[in-house]
């Protein structure tokens, strides 16, 4: 399995529940307003490999972190997602964190999935967090930690 999509893929999923708005958005509720119409966007663009979605939800200096010691930057992780002959298939979170505070969150999970990366099937099992923050009056993502989970 390629790195780069799993780690794509769990920035993409974000907390884990039921999906109500479609296929690949998380459950929400009990979040702030805001906090939950972005990362219900947020959801939606990493879904559609939609570039500027992941623009406008990912923060200019977010970092995607791994187990492993790799890092990603938001545009690494842009052009990983939207790269051609990569798509997601299905998403299953579950075990969800939830934590937010006035200009800040933590949302993870972990999340099984299926897709193609590059063309090739490919399969996820992970534990994933993102870390959020609130500058002036709009939610990002700043930072994602990832690991396989057992």
């Amino acid at each position: 399995m390629r790195l780069a999509f799993w780690k794509g893929l769990l920035c993409a999923m974000l907390v884990a529940g039921p999906v109500h708005a479609g296929k690949g958005v998380g459950d929400y509720r009990g979040l702030p307003t805001d906090l939950a119409a972005a990362a219900t966007a947020f959801d939606i663009a990493q879904s559609s490999s939609d570039r500027a979605g992941l623009d406008r939800w990912l923060a200019d200096d977010y970092v995607l972190a791994d187990a492993n010691g790799h890092t990603q930057s938001k545009a690494d992780l842009v052009r990983d997602m939207t790269a051609p002959g990569h798509k997601t298939f299905s998403v299953s979170l579950t075990m969800k964190v939830r934590k937010y505070w006035k200009d800040g969150a933590a949302l993870g999970g972990i999340v099984d999935a299926r897709g193609l990366d590059h063309g090739k099937p490919t399969t996820t099992h992970a534990r994933f967090l993102d870390i959020w923050v609130k500058g002036g009056n709009r939610w990002q993502v700043i930072y994602t930690q990832i690991d396989q989970a057992r």
